[in-house]
């Protein structure tokens, strides 16, 4: 599975390709951008060996290791393009459909770290695929969850305005998508099978609507902080993306 990143600073583009990505299945897709910022922002400790689940081009690798991180950085994709992409970035790439049997060289292995960046919206059966991973996170080991929230006020407008159309670019209705959460339900639904799994960070990332505002009178500054406050305080509402993390017990 590639990577379907969302927030409006990252892109979810075939590379190279002018057309649109619909025409091109999944096998063939690439997914790239600059790897997923407010996820990686709550990567606890500075070495392990981690697992990307849904590496796409191997994007996160390449943010993770840029912040001085010791460890080996493994990928999965469902995409043989992605994966000789993100073999540049990553010890290994397995080939491989996340809801199916892990193969005994994955299990055999042990991760301090498995991301979930912008892949579980896209599984017929999420909790279950996070709880059969779980199964190779090492005591103490953390993961990592981004998915879109399906309330945030753009989402909301679009509803009101009685659109509700998937579409083949990407996005929060990506024609993939199979799930949709919101911030208060995110983890309610996608931890209900792995008992072994402490939440113990949850947020989101996206922005307050100031326009012309941003664009034209406020510091950069300004914008920023009012952003921060407009995403704690009203997450459901200003968030892009959720994202979490949680520990093995």
């Amino acid at each position: 599975m590639g990577k379907y990143l969302m927030d409006e600073q990252e892109t979810s583009v075939p590379a190279g390709l002018p057309g649109p990505q619909a025409s091109l299945p999944l096998s063939e897709r690439v997914y790239t951008n600059l790897g997923n910022a407010p996820l990686i922002n709550l990567l606890s400790g500075g070495s392990g060996h981690v697992l990307d689940v849904g590496c796409g081009a191997g994007d996160n690798a390449t943010l993770i290791k840029s912040r001085g991180w010791s460890g080996e950085v493994c990928g999965i994709t469902y995409s043989a393009a992605e994966a000789e992409r993100a073999r540049a970035h990553m010890k290994e790439c397995w080939v491989m459909d996340v809801e199916a049997d892990l193969p005994k060289s994955l299990l055999d292995l042990s991760f301090d770290v498995i991301i979930f960046s912008h892949i579980l919206e896209h599984l017929r059966y999420p909790a279950g695929v996070v709880a059969k991973f779980s199964q190779i996170l090492s005591k103490g080991g953390q993961v990592l969850i981004a998915i879109p929230n399906i309330l945030s006020y753009r989402m909301r407008l679009q509803f009101l305005r009685g659109d509700f159309r998937y579409s083949p670019e990407g996005g929060v209705l990506d024609d993939t998508h199979l799930h949709f959460y919101t911030y208060f339900t995110a983890d309610e639904y996608l931890l209900s099978e792995s008992t072994d799994l402490k939440l113990t960070n949850k947020a989101v990332s996206g922005s307050v609507p100031l326009c012309l505002l941003r664009r034209h009178i406020f510091p950069t500054a300004w914008s920023k902080t009012i952003d921060a406050w407009g995403e704690r305080n009203w997450p459901n509402l200003f968030g892009n993306q959720i994202v979490m993390r949680a520990v093995k017990q």
